[in-house]
């Protein structure tokens, strides 16, 4: 389609049926990874997974989206009710391909460098901002047009900015934000009225909940180097953190300081008893879930993986990772993010494609993919969240400085197995403090 003619069908349908970033109609005032270990691969989607088809035509022309979820996945329904309604009023077809984790993180890069029709596409704002970054479209203008940022999340908006090198080139959908999660029934229990703020508070509540005779905090092999992560950049950063983890500087004192605090929550008997064999989800679902652990350090995806298990009396509780003392950052920073819609650079149908990131991400379909996903909205028109994360609001909305996945724990791919037995091994007692380091200075040799 010419540009003068997208433009005009764009104009019409914009005009008949929704303003700017309507969401596919009215905006309600509603409700609400990464890489979290219960992706799966599921079967191919039913649509073709023949890229080199043409696209099915519509009216309004037609679009290519290459998406990472199942179309039996929560999001993978919602996304397909929004396209089938932005088809409806729009006349645009749409050729949704729905690829799974590994097809799209296995396929996409050969197919845009093979120049294969995609005009869109989604995944995690790190993998799509950074390795896939070379193929993603300027954003900025098609944003200013439709007012988008009137109702986005500014907080990951400026997420987008910052890992696209300044520049808006992904836009944000079902956020995250990785925290502490805790059972509200043994916190209510044993009279921790606060959530803990401070390294301090933290082991006087992990006190008060082993005196009751509950597991305090519970972790596996999924988790494990985020705990690490955490500690570390509370202390120095998360640059810093990143740097000591590159560079193999584990002589810096807040290793040791980090490897200490744990080993002595360990000592104390804070941890579950099986937390060095623990492998995902035994954590979550035979501890957390099940009642016998107070808290896990995870993602906001947590009460979701394990509501049938929890069943419908476990409520929730959700605090930032505590400061500790004399260290740079506090409970505003963490691990947040969203998965994000792109479009190729090479798209012709670039304002058709924005168009349908409005429906996606505005309005009517960003409530129905919170709800059906129990995740958190990405529109901040959409204020009530479902009740199973309701508490992860406020940690949410504090949020200031983004950490990446394991705050920078995993930036060394060789190191990450290492660190992950080793704390393992600490948490559980098998290893002290220095043996912790000890142990990564030998494998960084």
């Amino acid at each position: 389609m010419k540009k003068k003619v997208m433009a005009l069908a764009l104009a019409s349908v914009m005009t008949a049926s929704l303003a700017a970033c309507g969401g596919g109609g009215q905006t309600t005032t509603t409700a609400a990874q990464s890489d979290a270990p219960n992706e799966t691969t599921a079967a191919p989607a039913e649509k073709s997974e023949d890229s080199n088809e043409a696209a099915p035509s519509g009216e309004g022309g037609s679009l290519v989206y290459w998406s990472m979820w199942e179309a039996t996945e929560p999001q993978g329904q919602a996304i397909q009710e929004a396209v089938d309604k932005f088809t409806e009023d729009t006349g645009i077809a749409v050729d949704l391909q729905f690829k799974g984790r590994t097809g799209i993180r296995e396929g996409l890069q050969p197919a845009l460098d093979a120049g294969t029709n995609i005009d869109l596409f989604d995944e995690d704002i790190d993998r799509v901002n950074t390795t896939w970054g070379q193929y993603l479209m300027d954003l900025e203008d098609l944003a200013k047009a439709a007012d988008y940022e009137a109702t986005a999340n500014a907080g990951l908006i400026a997420a987008c900015r910052e890992v696209g090198g300044g520049t808006l080139k992904s836009i944000p959908y079902q956020p995250n934000v990785f925290a502490f999660f805790y059972n509200q029934a043994i916190f209510d229990e044993v009279g921790i009225t606060q959530v803990p703020q401070t390294w301090e508070e933290l082991d006087a509540a992990c006190a008060k909940i082993k005196d009751a005779g509950y597991t305090p905090i519970t972790c596996d092999d999924a988790y494990i180097v985020c705990m690490f992560g955490y500690h570390m950049c509370r202390l120095v950063g998360e640059p810093k953190t990143e740097e000591i983890v590159k560079g193999g500087l584990w002589d810096e004192a807040a290793v040791m300081a980090t490897a200490e605090a744990y080993a002595d929550f360990a000592a104390k008997g804070y941890f579950s008893d099986t937390i060095a064999s623990n492998v995902w989800p035994a954590g979550q679902n035979q501890e957390l879930a099940m009642g016998t652990a107070a808290m896990y350090l995870n993602g906001s995806w947590l009460p979701n993986e394990v509501k049938d298990m929890a069943g419908d009396d476990f409520v929730w509780g959700c605090f930032s990772y505590p400061e500790v003392e004399g260290g740079t950052d506090g409970t505003d920073a963490a691990n947040y993010g969203a998965q994000v819609l792109a479009i190729n650079k090479d798209s012709q149908n670039a304002e058709n494609a924005f168009q349908l990131i409005c429906y996606i991400t505005k309005g009517e379909f960003d409530k129905r993919l919170s709800e059906l996903s129990i995740g958190i909205p990405a529109d901040s028109s959409n204020t009530e969240w479902p009740e199973l994360i309701a508490c992860v609001k406020p940690v949410m909305d504090s949020m200031k400085t983004r950490y990446p996945w394991a705050a920078g724990a995993e930036a060394n791919a060789d190191m990450t197995p290492i660190i992950k037995e080793n704390f393992l091994n600490l948490c559980g007692g098998s290893i002290d403090a220095q043996g912790f380091v000890d142990a990564l200075k030998k494998a960084g040799n």
